[in-house]
């Protein structure tokens, strides 16, 4: 069966099946159709396949011209909500969230489910792969284990991987194709199969010995970001008492042309992975008698920043003899980062929950963002972006930036604005730029 199944990756007969079309899957599938395979796409939103079906991307950089040649035109992108048509995939990638509950453990559910779906319609000669970032165990503990309940076993009747996903969403430098995968799988056979079909549309895989090695490379990627991004979170802090401007400090540190990878500091984490996988780390360190002390203090760093922004911003109103209750205030980019339209885990919407708290009138622009509405942790955010102007800057009492999206104009902000709070450096010092 292995031989076969390489022989069809080879001629590209195989079918892809991909669970999840979001800021991983659709990106994913695009790099397959590149190459000439044929896709499934699977996807519990109703909305999202209603899109792609009638030629429309969700994503800012998936262009719905792609989207239409390939759904509509060419018919090599099948998209749809029937689980029951996994049966007609070659292969299955998972994409689905791995969030944390409200007590910052992991939350497998969506995991789970689609392990329980893909077991009711697995068949021989399947290959399913997880991509979504997850504790080290998760593929052979639990994945596994239920996949295996159909009375079918691994690398005999189907195989079983991981491959962690390595999006680096706005990034001009770094595409799917270009950023190495990380590929493994549960035993020897599963390896060489999902090596086969990566090496495929990846310009070079990283095979190792086991899925649990490979979900281990993935937490350490994001917790080593976490954690440097951390440290100069609490610099910033310290460097502002002392009247020392944090990115200059960074600048001149960045010149020694060894020994040193500058990190930014923010208002906080955001994004899908960051903010996130250092606690899956923690929450399976506890199951081996060990409390991950230096990865929580880099949580708590990191949490605490939009509340510093808060403070920053009443101290600064004070200066002014105004008060934060009643100020309005306008938020420049509630994105993730900077140059895309992903909201997800923003530190923009708990310093714009914060701010509303205390009393504020908070509006937002982001030209990538035109509103907040339905999200998971801020359900009763119901916001529209402004429609800017630079007349539109001199209404607020303060302008905050959050998010440094390169198509806002910062010199008409600053030439408009009676206040600014910078968090993420664009100003150079002046009477009415803050850093926080």
């Amino acid at each position: 069966m292995k031989e076969e199944i390489l022989r069809k990756i080879e001629s590209k007969e195989i079918v892809v099946g991909i669970i999840g079309l979001g800021y991983v899957g659709l990106p994913l599938a695009r790099e397959f159709l590149n190459e000439g395979f044929k896709v499934k796409g699977f996807d519990v939103d109703e909305k999202k396949v209603s899109m792609l079906k009638s030629g429309e991307s969700y994503i800012k950089h998936i262009k719905s011209d792609f989207i239409r040649k390939f759904v509509v035109e060419k018919k090599q992108f099948d998209v749809t909500t029937d689980f029951t048509k996994l049966k007609e995939a070659d292969f299955i990638l998972i994409c689905v969230p791995t969030p944390l509950d409200k007590y910052k453990n992991p939350d497998l559910k969506y995991v789970v489910q689609t392990a329980e779906t893909i077991k009711e319609n697995l068949r021989k000669g399947h290959v399913i792969v997880l991509e979504s970032t997850t504790y080290p165990g998760t593929t052979d503990e639990i994945l596994l284990k239920i996949l295996e309940e159909s009375g079918l076993k691994e690398g005999v009747d189907f195989y079983l991987g991981y491959s962690p996903e390595r999006e680096d969403p706005g990034s001009k430098k770094f595409t799917t194709k270009t950023i190495p995968k990380v590929v493994s799988g549960i035993s020897k056979d599963s390896l060489d199969i999902i090596n086969s079909l990566y090496s495929k549309v990846i310009i070079k895989t990283v095979p190792v010995s086991s899925t649990r090695v490979a979900e281990a490379s993935k937490i350490l990627e994001n917790t080593y970001r976490a954690v440097n991004i951390a440290l100069v979170n609490e610099l910033k802090i310290v460097f502002d008492r002392m009247g020392i401007n944090i990115w200059e400090v960074i600048e001149a540190a960045k010149s020694k042309p060894f020994g040193f990878t500058p990190f930014y500091p923010g208002p906080g984490l955001g994004g899908h992975c960051i903010p996130i996988d250092p606690f899956y780390l923690t929450y399976k360190a506890k199951e081996y008698d060990y409390t991950t002390r230096f990865i929580e203090l880099a949580g708590e760093v990191n949490t605490y920043q939009p509340y510093y922004v808060v403070e920053k911003t009443m101290e600064v109103l004070n200066k002014f003899s105004k008060t934060l209750n009643k100020a309005k205030i306008l938020i420049l980019g509630v994105a993730y980062k900077k140059d895309v339209d992903d909201t997800r885990e923003s530190p923009a919407l708990k310093v714009m929950e914060i701010l509303e708290s205390r009393g504020a009138e908070v509006d937002y622009y982001d030209p990538y963002v035109p509103f907040l509405k339905g999200l998971r942790h801020y359900p009763e955010f119901e916001k529209y972006s402004i429609n800017y102007t630079p007349e539109k800057i001199e209404e607020y009492d303060l302008i905050m930036v959050i998010t440094d999206h390169s198509n806002i104009n910062y010199e008409e902000v600053h030439e408009r604005a009676k206040i600014i709070v910078d968090t993420r450096g664009v100003y150079k010092n002046s009477g009415k730029v803050f850093r926080a």
